[in-house]
């Protein structure tokens, strides 16, 4: 396996990420768009989380499609972001018909970053028209690190941030991920330097520190984020796409195998103060034989453990920061 040719989740074909933020509020909406609707299913390990119309991407409901996913800070509030892809989608005549009726269906997740520095004082609600711009936005190339729904996450240690990653297969298939990273725990290790990612790392893609060489990791709990805040201002949202044909189902079990990179990549992960979430993809543009299923979900796991490392590692500065960026630790 190796990184698609911009290691992005775009890697896949026909997918387009979009981005928006607003820097005062220290928050933002990104958006996942397709030039058709698509195969899509999801699944939660965190404690807390935040969703819309993630029921109808069970295996078992009538759904076979949607339009767009989203991801989102603003905790209830980011969820309106939707709403302003919805607005867009419909514009462009994008969605379920039903009679005269045009529905776009885009679920979408969000991250807590309300107590982040952020001037939350808003009279309206803001993300809707997030939203619309991040729809917007969309492209095959796009920005890492303090963007989008990544704009205010933090890590236990340093900021997080907006991140992606993506491998090929040997018979072609393409894997990427995409991921907003505000967990309750951290993403390095003790003195901030390495990262826990380190061992799935390629090509120095969040700076080829190499793995900590120290033992006993994990044994302590320091949080620059909790002596800021309460324990309860977290969640890491991600997508998981590719372009094997699946099931939902099966995009479903590619969810569930890419949690893996959660756990790899954060520690600890899945706390009753996350909402850890993440949603699996299939544009069905490429055929595969059963026997590379199992390294779908396998490459998906690798491509979240190193999207989540790649988004701290990209994070920039920012007035009222409550916490250092990476690049400010080790420069």
């Amino acid at each position: 396996m190796k990184p698609g040719p911009r290691n992005l989740i775009t890697d896949v074909p026909g997918l387009r990420v979009g981005n928006a933020q607003d820097d005062a509020l220290k928050s933002g909406t990104t958006v996942l768009l397709a030039d058709d609707p698509f195969t899509a299913s999801v699944h939660v390990m965190g404690g807390a989380p935040g969703t819309r119309e993630t029921d109808l991407l069970a295996p078992d409901k009538s759904v076979a499609a949607v339009d767009a996913l989203v991801l989102s800070g603003g905790s209830a509030y980011g969820l309106d972001a939707c709403s302003g892809v919805v607005d867009r989608l419909r514009a462009a005549g994008r969605g379920f018909r039903l009679g005269d009726a045009t529905i776009p269906l885009v679920p979408g997740a969000i991250l807590f970053d309300l107590l982040n520095g952020g001037d939350k004082t808003w009279a309206e609600n803001p993300y809707r028209a997030l939203g619309r711009a991040a729809y917007d936005a969309a492209a095959e190339d796009f920005t890492l690190g303090t963007i989008g729904a990544g704009t205010g996450a933090l890590s236990a240690m340093v900021k997080g941030g907006l991140g992606s990653a993506s491998l090929q297969l040997p018979d072609g298939t393409m894997v990427g991920a995409l991921v907003a990273a505000n967990p309750v725990g951290a993403v390095t290790t003790p003195g901030d330097r390495h990262f826990y990612a380190a061992p799935f790392e390629v090509d120095a893609e969040f700076g080829g520190m190499g793995p900590d060489p120290a033992t006993g990791l994990g044994m302590t709990m320091e949080s620059r984020k909790m002596a800021s805040m309460s324990p309860r201002e977290n969640t890491t949202i991600a997508i998981v796409a590719t372009n094997a044909t699946l099931t939902k189902a099966q995009c479903q079990r590619m969810s569930v195998a890419a949690h893996d990179g959660i756990g790899r990549a954060t520690v600890p992960a899945h706390t009753p103060y996350d909402g850890d979430l993440v949603f699996g993809l299939s544009t069905g543009a490429h055929e595969v034989a059963e026997s590379i299923l199992p390294l779908i979900g396998h490459a998906a796991s690798l491509c979240l453990a190193r999207a989540i490392a790649r988004a701290a590692y990209h994070a920039t500065p920012a007035a009222g920061d409550l916490l250092p960026c990476w690049s400010d630790l080790n420069s």
